[in-house]
């Protein structure tokens, strides 16, 4: 059976996690087939993310979710997004909803403010005259 579960990641007393896509028979950190988002439980609030299409990819073809994945696709809205697939909704019209969203910004990455852009400056008519002549 396929399993959707956290792999350990971090060095000793800071762990951070992997949500990866996994046979039920390997060991916790050890072979996994897809790489599906990450979890880090010591930031304030917890650093949470997935990719939505290929959870509902997984999730669709019938790999199970551990309880603390379950909780984390709860938390971000994936769960409820695959109940709305399973009722018969389109996956290309979820996800477009996803994508609609804000994007998150990654940390450390500035926003750029609402300025308008510098405009280029023309050239002065003198020099526009002389490589005309020059021509």
């Amino acid at each position: 059976m396929v399993r959707i579960r956290l792999r350990r990641t971090g060095a000793k007393n800071q762990p951070s996690y992997r949500i990866v896509v996994a046979d039920s028979r390997s060991p916790r950190d050890g072979r996994y087939i897809e790489v599906i988002g990450f979890y880090n439980p010591l930031t304030d609030p917890a650093t949470m993310h997935v990719k939505e299409d290929r959870a509902l990819y997984w999730l669709g073809n019938g790999a199970q979710p551990s309880e603390s994945v379950k909780h984390i696709f709860e938390k971000l809205g994936t769960w409820a997004r695959f109940e709305r697939v399973r009722q018969g909704e389109p996956v290309e019209a979820v996800l477009s909803e996803v994508e609609g969203a804000a994007p998150a910004h990654e940390p450390g990455e500035t926003e750029m403010k609402d300025t308008p852009a510098p405009e280029p400056e023309e050239a002065p008519e003198s020099v526009a005259a002389s490589a005309e002549t020059d021509a």
